[in-house]
C-alpha cells in the first residue's frame, strides 16, 4: 500500500511538472493571454476558451542576421579590401551596402546591443559577462536584465521559431557550466536551439561546445563547418513540420577572433599574395573603397601608426613572417564566406531565400591588435610579457593557422590594414576604427535595388528595430509578464528605400574600458584613455602606473573629415564643451560611470567582493 501511494504521489509529481512546463511554454508563446471564457459550476454553466494561437503576420520573412567577429572594415573585398568573400559580395550586389553604420567597439557590447536594441550599459554589459571583466555596478554587471528582451524573445512570442548557432558570449561565467542556471544562456534569452560556444573566443578545432544547455564533444572539424551543418539542420527540421512558419536565425561565428585557424587548402589561396605588405595593402584597398563609392573621392589614409614599421624597412625574415599571418587570416575569412555561402544556398534550395531578410554585419568590432608587434602562435602576448616572440614565431612559423597554433593572431601592422580607412583598432572607442563596420542588408522580395548605397549614421542597436519594420511588428510592452524598457535604436527602414532620407540616429555614445567618444549631429569629441592594451605590449610594469590623470579630448567633423585626421579641438573648444556635455547626458542616462580601464582589470581592482 505504501508502494502504491508513493507512486502515486510521483506520477502526480510528475503530471504537475509537466503541466508547469507546458504552462510555462504556452505562456511564452501565448504572450499571457487573459482568460476569456466561463467557468461555472456545472458545464452547461461554462463556456469554453482557449488562448489565441501567436502567428507571425503571414508572408513574414524568415530572418538571418549574420555578425562576424574581428573583421576590420577594409578586411573583406566586399568593401575594398584584398581578401575574396564572394558570397559576400553577391548579397551586397543584390542587396544594399551602408557605409557608416557602427558597433561598440568590442565584443560582448556589441552583441548585448545588438540582441536587444539598446546600449551596452545601459544592458549592464560595460565590459564584459566574464568574471574578471564585469563589476559590482549598474552597468558593469555583464547580466542582460529580463525587462531588456532579446531580438529572440520578441521574435519568439510573434510565432518566429528562434535558432542560434555560433559565438553568444553573453553568459556569465560562473553560470555557464551544466549546472546552470540556464536562464542567461541563450535558451533562457528566447533561443529554442543554441549550437556553439558561451565564451568570448575558443579554439577552432576544439572548441568549448555547447547544445542547447549542455557541454557536448565537438566532432573534431573546423567550428564553422559545425555550426554550418546544424544551422541548416535547424531550418530543414523546422521547415518540414511549419512550411509556413518563420524563422529567426542568429548565425555568429567565432571567426575571425583569434585563433586565426583554418584548413591549408584555404591559407594556400593567398600564398604570396601579400608580399608587398600592409602600407601596399592600404593603398590598394583605399582604391577600391573610392571606386566602390564607400567614401568620398578625395579620401586619404591617415598616417601610419607610429606603432607599425614602414614594410620596407622590414628585414627579409620578417616580411616572410608577417605575409604568411595574413596569409592565414585571409583563408579564414574566405573560408567563413564559405561556409555562409552553404546557409544561403540552402534557403535557396528549398525556396526560401527571396522571403528571407538578412542582415550581413561583417565585424563586431575593428580589427585586433591582440596579435601585439610580431604576432603571436602558442603564446598570448597581452598575457605572456618575455621571450623573444619574434625567433619564436619565426621557429613556428609552419604552426601558424594550424590546429597546433592556439593563439594565432597577426601582427598589429596588418590589424591597421585590416580597419582601413580608419585609424586604430578594436577596443579603441575613441576611433571608428574600433567602431566603423560594414553592413549588408539583402531581402529580394522587397528590396530590389542592386548594390545601393547608404551613408546614414547607424549603430547595431538599430537593427532590431528595423527588423520589426520590415514584419510590421512593435516591441511589445512585456515578455513573460515582465515590462520592458523602451528601446534606444532608431530603426533605419526609412533609408532603406530612400537613399537620400537625413540620418535619424543623431546621437551615440561609445564607451570601452576608459577609451570613450560621442557622436552628435555630425561631430564627435572622443578621449584615448591610458594605458591600452598597447601600453601592455609594450612594457606592462610601466603601463599599471601610466596612468593619464588628465583626459586629451580630440575633436572631429565627420561631415567633412569622416576618418579623423584633423583634430579640431583647439580650434573649436566651445564645440568640444558641447559634445562633451552631451557625453556627461548619456553617461547619466545609460550607467557609464564608474569608467573602469584595462589598468583596474590587470591589477585586480574590480570584482574583488563578487559572492562566489
Amino acid at each position: 500500500m505504501r508502494e502504491q501511494l508513493t507512486l502515486h504521489s510521483t506520477w502526480i509529481k510528475l503530471l504537475l511538472f509537466a503541466f508547469v512546463v507546458l504552462s510555462t511554454q504556452q505562456s511564452y508563446a501565448q504572450d499571457d493571454q487573459p482568460y476569456q471564457g466561463v467557468a461555472g459550476k456545472t458545464l452547461a454553466e461554462s463556456k469554453e476558451w482557449w488562448p489565441k494561437q501567436v502567428k507571425a503576420p503571414k508572408g513574414a520573412p524568415n530572418i538571418v542576421w549574420i555578425l562576424l567577429d574581428d573583421v576590420g572594415f577594409g578586411a573583406s573585398g566586399t568593401f575594398g579590401g584584398l581578401i575574396n568573400t564572394p558570397v559576400f559580395d553577391s548579397l551586397a550586389n543584390n542587396g544594399i551596402r551602408y557605409t557608416d553604420f557602427h558597433d561598440a567597439g568590442i565584443c560582448a557590447p556589441t552583441r548585448a546591443a545588438l540582441l536587444t536594441g539598446r546600449n551596452h550599459h545601459f544592458v549592464t554589459e560595460g565590459g564584459f559577462s566574464h568574471k574578471s571583466n564585469s563589476a559590482g555596478f549598474p552597468g558593469w554587471f555583464g547580466r542582460i536584465p529580463a525587462k531588456d528582451g532579446t531580438i529572440a524573445e520578441i521574435l519568439r512570442s510573434y510565432g518566429y521559431n528562434t535558432f542560434a548557432v555560433g559565438k553568444y558570449g553573453l553568459t556569465p561565467d560562473e553560470e555557464a557550466t551544466d549546472a546552470g542556471p540556464f536562464d542567461r544562456w541563450p535558451t533562457g534569452k528566447g533561443f529554442e536551439h543554441f549550437f556553439g560556444f558561451l565564451e568570448s573566443a575558443t579554439d577552432q578545432y576544439k572548441p568549448n561546445l555547447v547544445e542547447d544547455n549542455t557541454h557536448i564533444k565537438p566532432d573534431g572539424r573546423h567550428l564553422n563547418a559545425q555550426i554550418t551543418d546544424k544551422a541548416i539542420e535547424y531550418i530543414s527540421k523546422q521547415k518540414k513540420a511549419a512550411p509556413d512558419k518563420p524563422f529567426f536565425l542568429y548565425y555568429a561565428p567565432g571567426a575571425t577572433h583569434t585563433p586565426h585557424q583554418v584548413g591549408k587548402e584555404w591559407s594556400d589561396l593567398y600564398k604570396g599574395k601579400f608580399d608587398e605588405g600592409w602600407d601596399v595593402y592600404r593603398e590598394k584597398t583605399l582604391a577600391n573603397q573610392i571606386k566602390l563609392g564607400l567614401v568620398p573621392a578625395n579620401a586619404k589614409l591617415p598616417d601610419r601608426n607610429p606603432n607599425v614599421k614602414a614594410w620596407n624597412t622590414l628585414s627579409a625574415d620578417e616580411k616572410r613572417l608577417y605575409a604568411r599571418f595574413m596569409e592565414v587570416y585571409a583563408g579564414y575569412l574566405t573560408y567563413t564566406d564559405h561556409e555562409i555561402g552553404r546557409v544561403i544556398n540552402y534557403l535557396k534550395s528549398i525556396n526560401q531565400l527571396n522571403n528571407t531578410l538578412i542582415f550581413l554585419i561583417i565585424g563586431d568590432n575593428g580589427a585586433t591588435k591582440e596579435g601585439g608587434f610580431y604576432g603571436a602562435i602558442n603564446k598570448n602576448p597581452i598575457r605572456n610579457y618575455s621571450g623573444d616572440y619574434f625567433k619564436e614565431n619565426l621557429a613556428d612559423i609552419d604552426v601558424i593557422g594550424t590546429p597546433e597554433g592556439h593563439h594565432t593572431s597577426y601582427p598589429i601592422g596588418w590589424s591597421q590594414a585590416a580597419n582601413t580607412p580608419f585609424k586604430y583598432w578594436k577596443n579603441d572607442a575613441n576611433a571608428e576604427g574600433a567602431t566603423h563596420t560594414p553592413l549588408v542588408v539583402f531581402y529580394p522580395d522587397k528590396i530590389r535595388e542592386k548594390g545601393g548605397i547608404r551613408n546614414q549614421y547607424g549603430h547595431v542597436i538599430d537593427l532590431l528595430p528595423t527588423t520589426l519594420d520590415f514584419i510590421g511588428l512593435k516591441a511589445p510592452a512585456e515578455i513573460r509578464s515582465v515590462k520592458q524598457d523602451t528601446l534606444q535604436g532608431i530603426s533605419l527602414y526609412y533609408s532603406v528605400f530612400n537613399k537620400d532620407a537625413s540620418s535619424r540616429h543623431n546621437t551615440q555614445y561609445y564607451s570601452i574600458f576608459g577609451s570613450r567618444a560621442i557622436y552628435h549631429n555630425g561631430w564627435k569629441a572622443g578621449v584615448f584613455y591610458h594605458p591600452t592594451q598597447i601600453d601592455f605590449l609594450r612594457d606592462h610594469d610601466a603601463a599599471l602606473t601610466n596612468k593619464y590623470d588628465n583626459d586629451q579630448w580630440e575633436l572631429y567633423n565627420l561631415n567633412s573629415d569622416f576618418n579623423e585626421r584633423t583634430d579640431l579641438a583647439k580650434k573649436y573648444p566651445q564645440k568640444l564643451e558641447e559634445l562633451k556635455k552631451v557625453f556627461e547626458e548619456e553617461a547619466k542616462k545609460n550607467n557609464i560611470y564608474p569608467l573602469i580601464g584595462w589598468d583596474d582589470i590587470y591589477q585586480g581592482k574590480v570584482h574583488k567582493n563578487f559572492a562566489d
